[in-house]
């Protein structure tokens, strides 16, 4: 039995943000921000809007185009770092928003590696034959970490003309390494059973080390503090994530190329027999390390972070919708799936288009 994926979709919310929106609130410019990550806008969604419900149109356009049912779905997996809720999650909301009974579904905490290890679940639970298609999720609304009083979100989105205070555009200015790095979408696939293909998860590679677990964290807020939750957690912006650019830098272009090599080895093929590579849309200057590394031509590699900006969870199944969509993966394709994030998580996943 091969885990094959036989439906995607994506949603990204209607409003852009591009890098000078940003320049209104906090001290930077476009090409700061495109030097540094390639980034040129993000999607924000609105404020009413939580993960499960940027995660519905991506599910259902997922179902959709696997040509399948509401009722033939007997699993889902999200992926997310940015639950509806602390509990129960996002995956019970989307569960119910879209109809599927009481199929079990679960959320998992992998970050930017979330999409890797969904898959590697969803692998796993179709060869032991539980179950025979599996609805895999990853999406995020980050804009709801963003640290910023109600005048800089106005300012930012076009609703107010600005400019924001000294004091405000100093305190936006604090957090501008990581802000301007996030944006909001999600991705689905529908991974299927099949029997005797050539189809589908060849192989999933996975690693984590939580000794380099600070290096992307959010350092307040949880059951390490009493309370869960603190005023002053807010004033200090200890509850806004915490990425050591440099030494992520470092630990990506070193494990991504590592881990893409040794699930191909361990296959018996080699970069000459891989069409394809997603990595994790993180950093532009990231992927580009990654790929010089590796020895491959553009023409392996798939971004779209220019567009979107990183969407954690979301990003590999968005880029693998967008890539199907352009003709860029197509059947027969041999493609790797690769990402590294907080925890610190990484992995590789091989699959047969």
């Amino acid at each position: 039995m091969r885990a094959v994926i036989t439906g995607t979709g994506m949603h990204v919310p209607p409003k852009i943000v591009t890098n000078n929106d940003l320049s209104r609130i906090m001290d930077t410019t476009d090409d700061w921000i495109q030097v540094r990550t390639g980034i040129i806008e993000r999607r924000f969604a609105a404020h009413d809007q939580a993960t499960s419900d940027i995660a519905l149109p991506a599910a259902r356009q997922a179902i959709d185009s696997a040509g399948c049912t509401l009722d033939d779905i007997d699993y889902l997996i999200l992926a997310t770092m940015t639950p509806d809720c602390y509990f129960p999650g996002s995956a019970p909301f989307l569960q119910r928003k879209l109809g599927l009974g009481t199929i079990p579904c679960l959320d998992i905490r992998q970050q930017c590696a979330g999409f890797l290890y969904a898959l590697q679940l969803a692998d796993a639970v179709i060869r032991s034959g539980q179950h025979r298609r599996v609805l895999v999720v990853g999406a995020e609304v980050h804009s709801c970490l963003q640290p910023w009083d109600q005048h800089s979100w106005d300012v930012a989105m076009g609703d107010a003309e600005g400019p924001v205070s000294d004091e405000q555009f100093q305190r936006n200015t604090q957090f501008r390494d990581r802000t301007v790095l996030f944006g909001d979408g999600a991705g689905a696939v529908v991974v299927e059973g099949v029997e005797a293909s050539d189809r589908g998860v060849i192989d999933c590679v996975i690693h984590c080390d939580g000794n380099e677990a600070e290096r992307l964290w959010t350092k307040a807020a949880g059951s390490a503090f009493r309370p869960y939750i603190s005023a002053e957690m807010i004033a200090s912006g200890d509850i806004t994530p915490i990425v050591e650019g440099r030494k992520v830098y470092a630990l990506a272009v070193t494990a991504m190329p590592e881990v893409t090599l040794e699930i191909l080895q361990r296959n018996g093929l080699t970069l000459e027999d891989l069409d394809l590579l997603i990595m994790h849309q993180a950093n532009l200057r990231i992927n580009e390390g990654v790929q010089k590394r590796l020895g491959l031509p553009d023409n392996k590699v798939f971004n779209n972070i220019q567009r979107y900006g990183n969407t954690t969870a979301g990003t590999i199944p968005i880029a693998y919708h967008e890539a199907l969509q352009q003709g860029r993966a197509k059947a027969g394709d041999l493609v790797c799936f690769v990402g590294l994030g907080s925890g610190l998580n990484w992995g590789a996943v091989l699959y047969r288009c």
